[in-house]
């Protein structure tokens, strides 16, 4: 059986994202891989072994382009009221809090914000078989 390890996104500015991800969600530097011409930095943190992987090519200069076939990434929290207060207070952002309910009952309580290089991601609070 396959275990999901990591997802990769690539950025310009590797710095703003470390400190982009640590704020926002608690990731800190698990592994930084120097290269000639790209690095590659791991962020984890203690909840689970799963890492987002930044890459940075050292030669780009321009934006990356999403394309219309990027979805998120999406992480869990305990409260998403208080998450959704903590991140707008650090000027990321964030959407409004959405609820999404089946036969009457709730089935996610969620937001979005991006990162420094737009990625979205998804902010659901525990709940059923976000966990």
């Amino acid at each position: 059986m396959a275990k999901a390890i990591h997802t990769m996104i690539r950025v310009l500015d590797v710095d703003r994202s470390i400190d982009f991800y640590d704020k926002a969600f608690g990731l800190k530097v698990a592994d930084h891989f120097d290269f000639e011409s790209f690095a590659l930095v791991y962020l984890r943190n203690d909840e689970n072994d799963f890492e987002v992987e930044l890459t940075l090519n050292k030669e780009r200069s321009e934006p990356y382009s999403h394309g219309d076939g990027y979805g998120h990434v999406a992480v869990c929290v305990d409260d998403c009221a208080s998450e959704h207060k903590r991140m707008a207070d650090l000027g990321m952002s964030p959407t409004d809090v959405k609820e999404f309910n089946r036969d009457g009952a709730l089935m996610a309580r969620f937001f979005f914000v991006q990162d420094p290089d737009g990625y979205k991601i998804e902010v659901l609070e525990r709940h059923g078989r976000f966990r």
